[in-house]
């Protein structure tokens, strides 16, 4: 087992997110935690193509973009601001909801801006853990302390 403590969430929250394409995916050594990038054409090393099944590593999947979305859409519902709520929420209506939530808040609301990123990376990071415990890489124990201690931030 890994200790939590020793691993990049960021990093694989960000792997967690990463919606770009399929021929390229993100890895985590089950013996070091260490996170790596694959791709179809240059292996992990960047330049020799290597089979993923030839690879002693963890897949770390993408969560589907609907996950992410949810987090925009509790966002703009538990913004107590109800013209700014409704708005938000108005703005993730339809296709380029993630670019509209964006322009919406930098434009209209920027001091929400610190309280999104913060509610939006906690998020990510308690997923990365949640992916961690699924794959048995952590401890379940140990994830759990690390929810109970690292909740959402208040949305003003």
């Amino acid at each position: 087992m890994l200790e939590l403590k020793s691993l990049d969430l960021e990093e694989i929250a960000d792997a967690l997110a990463d919606q770009t394409d399929y021929d390229h995916c993100w890895l985590i050594n089950p013996q070091t935690g260490e996170v790596v990038f694959w791709t179809s054409d240059t292996g992990i090393d960047g330049q020799t193509p290597v089979d993923l099944d030839d690879l002693d590593l963890i897949g770390i999947g993408p969560l589907p973009s609907w996950v992410w979305y949810q987090d925009m859409a509790d966002f703009a519902e538990a913004v107590t601001d109800e013209r700014a709520g409704r708005r938000l929420v108005r703005a993730i209506q339809g296709k380029g909801a993630f670019r509209r939530f964006k322009d919406e808040l930098h434009e209209e609301y920027p001091d929400l801006l610190p309280t999104w990123y913060a509610f939006r990376d906690a998020r990510a990071r308690r997923r990365a853990v949640q992916c961690l415990a699924d794959n048995s890489l952590i401890d379940d124990e140990e994830a759990s302390r690390y929810l109970a201690s690292h909740p959402e931030p208040h949305v003003p």
